[in-house]
């Protein structure tokens, strides 16, 4: 007889973006835009404003946004023209169509996204 799976406990979108415009990377309004976006569209929750840090030039920002589900985070690379999100929801959603965000908001050119179902581990704690 074997265990039963555990019970999934969110789903979590890991997000590639490449060929982003350098000045949109380095826009603290473009990653608001995005996020904002995607709090609209998937009926996220935020419990705070997102908070941004800038890094020195040529670098990027780095943007958290705590959620009720979970987070939503960015870190940009102007120097590549590359974007890494992550959305973590402990409630299900929907897909959510990043590839078209990011050209539109970023000017990606290409997006990958992998898609985890999150869940505890199998056998139980240790």
């Amino acid at each position: 007889m074997s265990a039963a799976a555990p019970p999934a406990t969110g789903t979590e979108w890991i997000v590639e973006a490449r060929g982003c415009r350098p000045e949109a990377l380095r826009s603290e309004a473009a990653l608001r835009a995005l996020f904002d976006r995607a709090v609209a569209e998937l009926g996220l929750k935020p419990v705070a404003p997102p908070v941004f840090h800038r890094f020195p030039a040529p670098g990027g920002l780095t943007g958290v946004l705590l959620l009720a589900e979970s987070h939503l985070t960015c870190h940009t690379f102007p120097e590549s023209g590359y974007a890494a999100l992550n959305l973590y929801c402990c409630r299900p959603r929907p897909a959510w169509d990043f590839p078209a965000r990011c050209a539109e908001l970023l000017g990606a050119t290409g997006t990958e996204v992998r898609t985890v179902v999150r869940g505890g581990l199998a056998g139980g704690p240790r």
